[in-house]
C-alpha cells in the first residue's frame, strides 16, 4: 500500500510549532549570552594587545618579525628590534613537547580505553585528570630540581649518537659541553604538561568507539591490536587531532615551566641541545614587571603575536575535528 500525497493546489506543508517554556527560553538567552560574551572578551583582548602594541609595531614595522635582536631596553630610533628569535625558540619548544607527549598520549589513551581492566579504568582516568589540574610551577620546579639532571645524561647520549646522522643531526650537534637548561630539556617538561590534556581527550574519544563494529572486527578473527587498527584508531582520528592541537595549544603558551629550565638569549639556532634559548611566554614573565614605555609595548606586541598564532591553530584544530567522524560531539 503506497503512501498517497497530497498535491492539490492550496496544499501547504505542515509547520510545527515549538512551545517553549519560560525555563527553556530562560536557558536559551542564558547560553546564548554566555557564548556571545566569550566571543566579545576574545575581541576585547585581541584589540587591548593591539593598541597597546601599536608604538613597537610603527617603531619596527615589519622588521619587528624578522630581526632577531631584543635589546631590554630599546629607544625610538635606535638599533632595530624584533621578536624573531623569540617565535623560533617558541615554536622550537612547543614542537619538542608534541614529539614526545603525542605518542605517549596515544599509547596511554588506548591503554586505559581497551587494556585496562574495567575496574581500572576510573581510578586511571581521575589520575590522568588530577595530573592536568598541577600547576605548571610544580612542573618547573620539578623538572629544574629532578628532571634537568637526568636528562642532561640523555642529552648527552642524543649527541653521542645522532649528531653524524645526516639531515637531523645538525639538531643534535653542539659547539659546547653543557646541555643543561637547553629548548630540548625545556620541551621535555612542557611535555608533561601536555601529555594529560591530550590523553584525556583521546581517551574520551576512543571510549566512543562503536561496540557493535569492534565485536564485529573480533568475531571475524582480528586479535585485539588489529580491531584497535582497524576500528578505534580511524574512529578516533579527530580526537587524536584534535587533543594534539589542544596540547599544543597549551605547549605555546607555557610561561613558568619554561621561565625556570631555560636560560633566555636572543640567537636562532637549530641546535636543540645547547644550552640558551627563548621563547615569548617566558620573556614576557621575565621583562613585565621592569618594563615600560617603548619596552611594554614590544612585550604586548610579542603577546599579540602569540595570541593570533594560538588561535589560528585551535581554529585549524576545530575545523580538523569538525569534518572527522569522531568530531562530532567534540568540542574544542
Amino acid at each position: 500500500m503506497g503512501t498517497t500525497i497530497d498535491d492539490s493546489p492550496g496544499a501547504e506543508p505542515r509547520t510545527v510549532a515549538t512551545n517553549r517554556t519560560r525555563a527553556d527560553r530562560a536557558y536559551r538567552a542564558f547560553c546564548l549570552a554566555c557564548g556571545m560574551t566569550t566571543l566579545v572578551v576574545l575581541v576585547l583582548i585581541g584589540w587591548f594587545l593591539l593598541v597597546q602594541s601599536r608604538a613597537a609595531l610603527d617603531a619596527a614595522g615589519w622588521r619587528f618579525f624578522t630581526t632577531v635582536n631584543l635589546p631590554a631596553n630599546p629607544i625610538p630610533g635606535g638599533p632595530s628590534f624584533g621578536i624573531a628569535a623569540l617565535i623560533v625558540g617558541t615554536i622550537e619548544i612547543a614542537l619538542i613537547a608534541m614529539v614526545v607527549a603525542v605518542p605517549v598520549s596515544i599509547a596511554t589513551a588506548l591503554f586505559i580505553a581497551e587494556y585496562a581492566p574495567r575496574q581500572m579504568r576510573r581510578p586511571l582516568t581521575s589520575l590522568v585528570e588530577l595530573l592536568a589540574a598541577v600547576p605548571s610551577l610544580i612542573y618547573g620546579l620539578w623538572g629544574f630540581f629532578f628532571l634537568q639532571p637526568r636528562m642532561v645524561l640523555v642529552s648527552e647520549w642524543l649527541n653521542a649518537h645522532l649528531a653524524n646522522v645526516p639531515i637531523v643531526g645538525r639538531f643534535f650537534a653542539v659547539s659546547e659541553t653543557l646541555f643543561t637548561s637547553s629548548p630540548f630539556i625545556a620541551g621535555v617538561v612542557v611535555s608533561l604538561m601536555v601529555i594529560p590534556i591530550a590523553t584525556s581527550v583521546m581517551r574520551e574519544v576512543f571510549s566512543q568507539a562503536p561496540p557493535g563494529e569492534k565485536e564485529g572486527a573480533l568475531a571475524l578473527g582480528a586479535t585485539r591490536w588489529g580491531m584497535i587498527r582497524a576500528v578505534v584508531l580511524p574512529f578516533g582520528r579527530g580526537g587524536m587531532v584534535g587533543g594534539a592541537m589542544l596540547g599544543l595549544g597549551r605547549a605555546l603558551g607555557e610561561t613558568i615551566a619554561v621561565a625556570i629550565i631555560i636560560s633566555p638569549i636572543f640567537v636562532i639556532t637549530p641546535h636543540i641541545l645547547q644550552s640558551g634559548g627563548s621563547s615569548i611566554p617566558a620573556i614576557i614573565a621575565l621583562r613585565f614587571s621592569e618594563s615600560g614605555g617603548l619596552s611594554l609595548s614590544i612585550l604586548m606586541a610579542a603577546g599579540l603575536t602569540l595570541f593570533a598564532f594560538t588561535l589560528a591553530v585551535n581554529m585549524l584544530a576545530s575545523m580538523v575535528v569538525a569534518r572527522s567522524r569522531s568530531g562530532q560531539g567534540i568540542e574544542i
